[in-house]
């Protein structure tokens, strides 16, 4: 978002609250799960905004929470555009944050690297040298 204009930086702010106290106090879909808006950005013609949400649960819960969230579109939409009082309210596209995804799958990797680590480090007590112990002193 470095190219992004100061004015668009702050209702990209201002949206991302917005939608996650509407998803919060208004938003009654029982489909919707537990819930995390993580970022939103627009693009600086304010006219498009693209905000990212986490879901706590299983690959279900995530789909019943973005088909509550297509459902529930117009009503965010209608909220977003009377807390910002912009000229043209900005069309809404929730994306699925992948971040913690990936975030997990890094701690896996570095996990598995650690006990290779120590299984290494293990394997190597009490080794001796295959030949000398320095081999270029004469």
């Amino acid at each position: 978002m470095s190219d992004v204009s100061p004015r668009a930086r702050r209702l990209a702010d201002r949206i991302k609250v917005v939608v996650a106290e509407t998803l919060e106090f208004k938003v009654k879909d029982p489909r919707l799960g537990f819930i995390t808006i993580t970022d939103a950005h627009i693009t600086n013609d304010l006219r498009e905004a693209k905000v990212y949400y986490t879901v706590f649960g299983d690959q279900t819960q995530a789909d019943e929470t973005a088909a509550a969230l297509e459902s529930a579109k117009g009503m965010i939409r209608s909220e977003v555009g009377k807390a910002t009082g912009v000229r043209h309210t900005p069309s809404i596209e929730f994306v699925a944050d992948a971040v913690p995804a990936e975030a997990a799958k890094i701690d896996s990797l570095l996990e598995q690297a650690r006990q290779s680590d120590e299984a290494l480090a293990k394997r190597r007590e009490g080794g001796q040298f295959a030949g000398d112990a320095n081999p270029y002193d004469d």
